[in-house]
């Protein structure tokens, strides 16, 4: 299946033919991670924790159940949930007195623990994550990766002295995204979401978005102030250095799986996946080329050059496997390895080694002396392009318009007077969502497309994945 011609079962086949995940697992929407799934998805989560432990979060693991009378304190978050939740009703055959769930999301579950460890300013900011699964009853079209019942889920969780204070880790929630981002090459937009589709309980969200190459946007986390909306159903308080109490405000991040979906989809191509070089469980892959008479040469020098890219520190393979080197080529390819390095008699007795990279396909010789030094900055300049690349189809995926009438299947850029009367109209008479405002100084100036006032709010819309 061409990725132009259908992208949804380019995509499905893509993940199936790399083999990133296994769909047949008895519970519909539950996927087992394969091992080169996992691997992918590990390499995500390891720059998420050098990230976050850079930036004084510490990690923590909290039970997966959740009281029912717990996470009902929160009548907000309940209300946007109760519709998706598992429910744990016995234990044996003995009914539970209190009910007990699966958590879709933690605040419920983290936020009687605060209660407790927070006494004083001096405990704040309390800056903590987890790396865990959540468990939501996706009732759409079940997806890998980007529509599941079962979700590999990061999320960070802060508590503040103060709104100031909240408002300063959302900024670096920013920074820490735009890190993230670049390893990824994934480019996005953070957009506020309308109050009518924000995070039960939150004052307001941030919507981290990008888009697919069916010109559909799908978002890849979210971020979320909540002033006080948790510490004070959950007592979550603090001494301050007059002797009074006063509520914490808190702000939570997360990001999911749906990570993996995005780098296949943005990506990927006919070939196969495309992986960035951050993510990539094997950076370089190094193909024997064989010929008689010479086996034991170029094999020997093959190991040679395996032996010191993993000395450098590079993620290598080599392939030694007794098939010709189309079916290496073509496996890799599959797979997404950013860099094939071919090494044959000929190319050796130049004292050259032949560099594939698998994002273009260009073929280049680089010096076997600088093999190490050619291969990291190979894989540098991948990195950038990929970025550029992706940011680039971005860019061109977003259409500006004055009005809602034969909007094309991208991502919609127009006015909006801020008005949750002319928000909803466009939802309606664009058959899109509104995604939201952008959380910086976006220049923009025109009037709302409903009412025609003039306005320098900017609003996107899109189909959503």
């Amino acid at each position: 299946m061409k990725k132009a011609e259908d992208f949804g079962e380019w995509y499905n086949e893509i993940v199936e033919k790399a083999n990133l995940t296994d769909k047949r697992y008895p519970v519909k929407g539950m996927n087992v991670w394969t091992p080169y799934g996992w691997k992918i998805m590990q390499a995500i989560d390891s720059h998420i924790r050098e990230e976050f432990d850079a930036t004084d979060h510490d990690e923590v693991c909290f039970p997966l159940l959740i009281p029912e009378d717990q996470f009902a304190k929160e009548k907000e978050h309940i209300k946007g949930f109760d519709a998706e939740v598992f429910w744990v009703t016995h234990a044996g055959l003995n009914p539970l007195d209190v009910r007990l769930l699966l958590r879709p999301t933690s605040e419920t579950a983290m936020y009687p623990m605060f209660a407790v460890w927070i006494r004083s300013h001096a405990d704040l900011p309390l800056k903590t994550y987890q790396i865990v699964n959540t468990f939501r009853y996706e009732t759409k079209q079940t997806r890998a990766f980007i529509r599941v019942r079962e979700i590999h889920f990061f999320e960070s969780h802060t508590c503040h002295a103060d709104f100031e204070d909240a408002e300063r880790q959302i900024r670096e929630d920013y920074d820490i995204m735009a890190h993230l981002s670049r390893r990824w090459c994934i480019p996005y937009k953070l957009l506020k979401r309308t109050d009518w589709d924000k995070f039960p309980g939150a004052s307001y969200t941030v919507g981290i978005d990008t888009v697919l190459p069916s010109g559909r946007s799908l978002q890849l986390g979210s971020i979320h102030q909540y002033e006080e909306n948790f510490s004070k159903p959950y007592d979550i308080k603090y001494e301050d250095d007059k002797g009074e109490h006063r509520y914490v405000h808190q702000t939570t991040y997360g990001m999911s799986e749906r990570l993996v979906g995005a780098i296949v989809a943005i990506h990927g191509d006919d070939k196969g996946l495309v992986l960035p070089p951050d993510v990539a469980t094997n950076q370089v892959v190094i193909v024997p080329v064989l010929a008689k008479g010479e086996t034991q040469k170029v094999t020997t020098a093959s190991r040679g050059l395996y032996e010191e890219l993993r000395r450098a520190g590079v993620r290598v393979h080599l392939d030694e496997r007794d098939v010709r080197p189309g079916v290496k080529y073509y496996d890799w390819e599959l797979k997404g390895v950013p860099l094939r390095l071919e090494l044959g008699i000929r190319d050796m007795e130049k004292g050259k080694v032949t560099f594939v990279r698998r994002d273009t396909g260009e073929k280049s010789l680089r010096d076997r002396a600088r093999a190490v030094t050619e291969v990291q900055t190979t894989l540098a300049l991948i990195s950038r392009e990929m970025l550029a690349r992706a940011q680039a189809e971005l860019d061109s995926n977003i259409v500006t318009v004055d009005t809602l009438e034969g909007l094309p299947e991208k991502i919609i850029r127009t006015g909006w007077c801020g008005g949750e009367k002319c928000g909803h109209e466009i939802e309606g008479r664009s058959e899109r969502n509104i995604l939201g405002m952008p959380v910086d100084d976006e220049k923009f100036t025109g009037s709302c497309v409903v009412c025609k006032k003039p306005t320098h709010i900017p609003v996107y819309l899109a189909r959503a994945m």
